[in-house]
């Protein structure tokens, strides 16, 4: 909920707040910030509103003793814990706190020796933190804690010395041995929990197997014990599940021999909405029509409080893989009673759409009804159907099911173009696996008109919801995607200007802006890139009961209807419309309305948590496809330029990596994070975000889903800097290893 502003009084931006947090020589508490800015009595409270929302939006942090840090920095003291030994044999530490492990995310945190004993990984250590460098801290410790087991996710691989886990994180550096009594019957290249031992050995047990990396079925697995994403219902869920039965017609609308049908991929697992359209008769809606998007009851089946609702709840959604997927509600609702199946009659809740000519909707009503789906259609089947090519299924109901549906697709079509919508688009990846499990490809998802088509009508049954709930007044669960923050419009304007594209300084900005110059680039090398740098310049859309509308979409109301079966957000909208339209005493509960603040941020959560689950699994996917090729070639693009590196995204399989700047022409570079440039100092080469490049896959490390590459073709040549050579602090040297550590290396040979 975006907090109110007190026009009485002036008060400062959020970005005046940032500002103020990042500039502060000390990390400053709620209170110092309300007296630099002058903040009193009930302006406080707007202060914590909009304080939380920073904090949630990922721009600050917020530290132990309620002070407030920037995402970028540090508190001045902080508990560490020691991650890994470098090769010059240096302690390497992460936070033990989380909020501060997301702001040392890049950063590297070395711990100064002590008098005392070496630290192990492992040990937690109270230290002071100087920031040395734009990403290294220097940490002097002032009490040992102790060492502190904990589990971590690791591939278990035998060596010289018996076996030995390495953490799965590519973030995190951890290597252990493991004595044969503490193997668990773990083989070589399982993947398993494991637990440090105390001790100062390195040595860890592992306490739980969980696959193997020569089964690609593992990376799911993997991937969802990463992020903790339940699996197991409770026991009184599914027995709630298992008690319950097909409603009977008795009061809802009789939509059994409307031929609805369900639309979706070949590989769907569960048929949550289906459609149907029909030339509207009314003579005031001339060319204009009449469509229907039944959904699914799931408020029917899923009661506020029950053992279901608690699951479900604990979810927030479901979450889809290569293999698998982990649903919000039991298989006999995701699968049966709610999935709407052709020729097996289900609930549903509808939503009537009168549309205009011109793609307007002029007005709309909901029911709760029984449906029959006359057919469960593909995408591919629906689009050739379209274009001439029917098969047994579509081929009769061309004319009355699917022409209709292109219609009415045509006009929202209009409505969208005239809003301006931002339209992305961006290439998905898809994994295709063979029988074995294993994976036999790896290809672009496949985008037609078909699927625009069902998106348009979701969109037009999900604003029609919207706007019920806006009349009614009513408490609801909205989805909101607010402006993109001006820091991050400014950084678009400079980065859309090596591209050779204007957006306009100080404007404001509307998505019709981003269209047009998504149309400057349509067809072009560029217009992948382009929509990608747009795309990161956007707020994060999430869940929230205020009315804030989606930027996105260009439209003032939003909310999510349309997918009840894996959406928690969508079964309170359907509890909410079922009180605004009276249509049952199954509607949202007091307990509902009071926590809606709390379940907001709960399923935004649940919905970053998949997110991240499903691109772990589709990384180490893509990384197992392509580990048999290392030492080949292939065409990439730049698409993000640091100053430890380049990364790059091959064009065959989408795929992404690093090409570290170790492997880069040797030389200092400099960082032009404005133009997103590698520049050497003094070759006067660049390395720019967008270059097409080839490059060679030198690493892929199916463990973390990590590749490397080395660059091969690529970059433009330029003028040496005039500059002084060598200065550390401005550029970055990608050195061989120091005279230590070769030294080191050296003697165990």
């Amino acid at each position: 909920m975006t907090a109110r502003i007190p026009k009485s009084v002036p008060l400062p931006s959020k970005r005046q707040l940032i500002e103020y947090v990042k500039e502060s020589p000390d990390t400053p508490t709620r209170r110092d910030i309300a007296r630099a800015f002058g903040i009193r009595g009930a302006d406080r409270a707007w202060l914590r509103q909009v304080l939380r929302e920073l904090e949630d939006d990922g721009l600050i942090l917020r530290h132990k003793g309620r002070r407030i840090g920037a995402v970028d920095r540090l508190p001045p003291v902080a508990v560490l814990e020691v991650a890994s030994v470098d090769d010059d044999g240096d302690a390497l530490c992460r936070p033990v706190s989380e909020d501060e492990s997301v702001a040392a995310a890049g950063l590297t945190i070395r711990l100064k020796q002590g008098r005392g004993r070496a630290p192990g990984i492992g040990d937690r250590v109270l230290a002071r933190l100087t920031r040395i460098e734009e990403d290294t801290y220097e940490a002097r410790p002032i009490r040992f804690l102790g060492s502190v087991p904990q589990a971590f996710l690791a591939v278990y691989e035998t060596d010289r010395n018996g076996g030995a886990v390495r953490s799965v994180d590519r973030r995190v550096k951890l290597h252990y041995q493991v004595p044969e009594r503490h193997r668990g019957g773990a083989e070589n290249g399982d993947y398993v929990r494991a637990e440090p031992l105390a001790g100062r050995n390195r040595e860890a047990r592992v306490i739980e197997r969980i696959g193997n990396n020569t089964d690609a079925r593992s990376f799911s697995l993997l991937a969802i014990r990463s992020q903790e994403i339940p699996v197991e219902f409770p026991k009184d869920a599914l027995a709630e599940a298992e008690s319950l039965k097909p409603p009977v017609l008795g009061k809802r609308t009789d939509f059994r021999k409307t031929p609805l049908v369900t639309i979706d991929g070949p590989d769907a697992r569960d048929f949550d909405d289906a459609v149907w359209a029909e030339p509207d008769p009314n003579p005031k809606n001339r060319g204009g029509w009449h469509a229907i998007v039944a959904i699914a009851d799931v408020a029917w089946y899923v009661r506020p409080a029950g053992a279901l609702d608690r699951a479900a709840h604990e979810r927030g959604n479901s979450v889809y893989f290569p293999d698998r997927v982990v649903p919000m509600l039991p298989e006999h609702l995701s699968n049966g009673l709610c999935s709407l199946k052709p020729d097996e009659e289900r609930a549903c809740l509808a939503v009537h759409l009168w549309i205009d000519s011109g793609g307007a909707l002029q007005d709309w009503r909901f029911e709760r009804g029984l449906m029959r789906s006359a057919a469960r259609l593909t995408y591919e089947q629906v689009q050739r159907a379209q274009d001439g090519q029917p098969d047994d299924t579509t081929g009769p109901m061309r004319q009355s099911v699917i022409d209709p549906l292109f219609a009415v697709y045509g006009a929202l079509r209009k409505a969208r173009d005239r809003r301006g919508t931002l339209d992305l688009d961006l290439p998905e990846r898809q994994v295709l696996l063979g029988e074995n499990g294993h994976v036999r490809a790896i290809v672009p998802r496949p985008r037609y008109d078909s699927h625009r088509l069902i998106e348009e009508l979701m969109i037009a049954a999900n604003v029609a919801a919207a706007e019920v709930l806006h009349a009614a007044r009513l408490p609801a669960m909205r989805r909101i995607h607010e402006p993109p923050d001006p820091e991050a419009l400014e950084a678009l304007r400079q980065s859309l200007q090596s591209f050779g594209l204007n957006l306009v300084k100080g404007s404001a900005v509307r998505p019709v802006v981003f269209a047009g110059i998504l149309k400057q680039v349509a067809g072009t090398e560029n217009a992948e890139l382009v929509s990608d740098l747009i795309l990161r310049s956007q707020m994060q859309a999430y869940y929230g009961p205020a009315d804030l509308g989606h930027f996105g979409l260009a439209l003032r109301r939003y909310c999510h209807f349309t997918s009840p079966i894996r959406r928690y957000s969508d079964v309170l909208v359907h509890r909410a419309l079922i009180d605004a339209c009276k249509l049952g005493k199954d509607g949202l509960s007091e307990d509902d309305v009071a926590r809606f603040d709390h379940t907001a941020e709960h399923i935004s959560a649940t919905e970053r948590r998949a997110a991240m689950a499903e691109r772990n699994a589709l990384d180490r996917y893509t990384t197992a496809f392509l580990a048999e090729r290392v030492g080949s070639q292939f065409s990439a693009r730049i698409t993000g330029v640091t100053r430890y590196g380049l990364f790059v995204r091959l064009h065959e399989t989408g795929a992404d990596g690093l090409v570290p700047i170790r492997s880069l022409p040797d030389d200092w570079y400099d960082h032009d994070e404005v133009r997103h440039q590698l520049v050497g100092r003094n070759t006067g080469g660049t390395y720019t975000l967008g270059e097409p490049v080839t490059v060679e896959l030198m690493d892929a490390d199916v463990a973390t889903g990590s590749m490397s590459f080395r660059l091969i073709e690529g970059g433009k040549p330029g003028k040496p800097s005039t500059g002084r050579r060598g200065a550390k602090k401005k550029g970055i040297r990608n050195a061989r290893p120091s005279q230590k550590a070769q030294r080191r290396r050296k003697r165990t040979r």
